[in-house]
């Protein structure tokens, strides 16, 4: 038999890639850092076919979070399947800008387009006292989303289906946040092998992929209260563009903050009446 050590030193096509380990670590059942404390463990044949046969789909493009069926964000364990994007870290910038800023009394927050649950889980378990309504057209994304809320015990977060605002309840926010669809239809982006397996309805808007951004920017006014905010991902060559829609809609404290590689990433604004 060959041992834990042994498989991952003569497979691993990238030394700098933890996929391998994620996937051996799922068909094991325990941790990363268990690999690591047990790797002199030996592992039977029908692991290591297990093993195999995830490292070639690996090999072929699926992403490793298809595989194994969940993917970390914001030290959250969240189930996700091909009806849900794949959370990214960048997206945990968004989650920081939320609650960077400061709400009175207990604010009530609306999720638009929440796919997997991520930002209103993220949301929820730093501010278990926040109320959060979190929106889907997909109904079988709520589902993966509902399930992720029920796992971890975040039962205050609240589930729509429909488009974008049309599914909120009739009440007034404090915080909306998004990560919409910002890619334009033929962008070479989209010929990463591991978007081909991802819903193209989550990635793609109209307009240069500025569609969804517009509209949501637009009808915010409408949600907010005086003074809430609208907190939005966006693509990092948008920054300038967003900027500009949220000005040209009368938004007061428009500001634009990098991720981790430098890249403008998430636009934010206080709306106002004259953003009516």
């Amino acid at each position: 038999m060959i041992t834990i050590a042994e498989i991952l030193k003569n497979n691993t096509a990238k030394k700098t890639s933890s996929d391998p380990e994620i996937l051996l670590a799922h068909v094991l059942h325990v941790t990363r850092a268990y690999l690591h404390a047990f790797s002199e463990r030996e592992i039977t044949d029908e692991e290591q076919r297990e093993w195999n046969q995830l490292m070639e789909k690996h090999r072929q493009g699926v992403p490793t979070a298809y595989l194994t069926g969940y993917k970390e964000f914001w030290s959250l364990d969240l189930k996700v399947t091909p009806d849900t994007l794949i959370p990214r870290n960048e997206t945990e910038l968004l989650v920081e800008c939320v609650l960077s800023k400061q709400y009175s009394l207990i604010p009530r927050v609306a999720d638009l387009g929440t796919g997997s649950g991520a930002i209103a889980l993220a949301l929820a378990y730093e501010k278990p006292h926040w109320q959060i309504d979190a929106t889907d057209m997909s109904q079988a994304a709520l589902e993966v989303a509902k399930s992720n809320a029920l796992r971890l015990n975040l039962n205050h977060v609240k589930f729509y289906q429909g488009d974008w605002y049309k599914a909120l309840p009739a009440v007034s926010f404090d915080i909306i946040v998004s990560n919409p669809p910002y890619i334009a239809e033929g962008d070479p982006y989209l010929q990463e092998t591991v978007l081909c397996y991802e819903p193209h309805s989550a990635l793609i808007s109209a307009e240069n992929g500025l569609k969804d951004l517009e509209y949501i920017i637009k009808s915010a006014p409408s949600y907010l209260k005086k003074g809430g905010w609208l907190f939005l991902e966006h693509g990092f060559q948008q920054g300038e563009t967003v900027r500009r829609i949220f000005l040209k809609r009368g938004y007061n404290g428009v500001s634009t903050q990098h991720d981790l590689a430098g890249l403008e990433r998430v636009t934010f604004g206080q709306a106002n009446d004259d953003s009516l």
